[in-house]
């Protein structure tokens, strides 16, 4: 396989994310517009889009990272408790250049690590204990550096943002499709009933509400996975060891302990998706394949690898 600069990786990954966001938001008013259309008042369709898109992602921004923490029965880890930790996630925060995320530790034997917080001032790195045991300093290194990836890339904003466009895009289409089917009807005299573009518009938009939470699952599961790809490339600018990564993703693949808090709605934020699934399943994971993801990282060029001191974490 052809050697791929990481620069490149992550500029491309970024490009595509910013189109899917757009196609997310266009679907999102256009729904809006339709249903308003419905109702008379096109504007109002879009106005109230618009409206309950800023509460629901204001909600999530402020509030996603301790309700995230909670489900996941997550607790923070003293300096003295896993200086370890501490000296892996604050060497590599200094090469991303932002604030030493805070260390938070699940009890679980089943190797997994998460990232969370809306911007860097406010980022979590989360492992598990089985992570822990199970890594070496260099694979620790490369999942601590994906995770970090994450936080400076403001993935969860990211994300957030797609989870309450994806839930407005069902919202709406499901308002859409009850209007049309159980309220109350317009009547044939209305001005823009017998406009044949109209119709035709309003037979569209039917269409597409039907089809809403498809396309919003699918969007939002193409967000997810470009978001891996870029942190797994922006841990290769970190560490410069793109087999670190490569290695720890294997060793995450081949594990079979199963992680007792991991949920469907948490479940986008691990570094490899707790809840492992073959055929179908697979398709609408929100993980992109880790054989495809070690091929990518193997198939970097990085440059020379300079590890950290490991006297430094005593």
């Amino acid at each position: 396989m052809e050697r791929t600069d990481f620069y490149s990786e992550i500029s491309a990954n970024r490009r595509r994310t910013f189109l899917l966001m757009f196609v997310f938001a266009l679907v999102v008013l256009f729904l809006g517009w339709a249903l308003g259309l419905y109702w008379g008042q096109p504007y109002l369709g879009l106005v109230l889009a618009f409206l309950i898109a800023m509460a629901l992602a204001w909600g999530s921004y402020y509030y996603s990272d301790r309700i995230v923490l909670s489900l996941s029965n997550a607790r923070p880890v003293a300096r003295s408790e896993n200086p370890y930790l501490y000296h892996v996630t604050e060497g590599l925060a200094i090469a991303a250049g932002i604030p030493s995320p805070r260390c938070y530790v699940i009890d679980d034997p089943a190797p997994n690590a998460f990232a969370t917080g809306r911007d860097p001032e406010h980022g979590v790195v989360c492992v598990t204990t089985g992570l822990l045991d199970m890594m070496e300093r260099y694979e620790l290194e490369g999942v601590v550096a994906h995770e970090m990836g994450h936080i400076r890339n403001y993935d969860i904003r990211v994300q957030t943002m797609a989870v309450v466009l994806a839930g407005m895009v069902v919202l709406l289409g499901d308002w859409l499709v009850r209007s049309m089917f159980w309220g109350r009807r317009r009547r044939r005299s209305d001005s823009q009933g017998g406009n044949p573009v109209m119709l035709v518009l309003m037979i569209v938009a039917v269409v597409a509400a039907i089809l809403s939470p498809i396309i919003a699952q699918l969007i939002k599961l193409a967000i997810s996975r470009r978001r891996e790809y870029l942190a797994d490339a922006t841990a290769v600018q970190l560490t410069r060891y793109p087999d670190g990564l490569a290695s720890a993703l294997e060793k995450l693949s081949a594990s079979n302990l199963k992680l007792r808090s991991a949920s469907k709605a948490t479940a986008h934020l691990f570094i490899v998706n707790p809840l492992k699934g073959k055929g179908m399943s697979r398709l609408f994971s929100t993980h992109p394949p880790i054989e495809e993801r070690v091929a990518r990282l193997r198939a970097m060029d990085a440059g020379p690898h300079e590890p950290m001191d490991d006297g430094a974490a005593d």
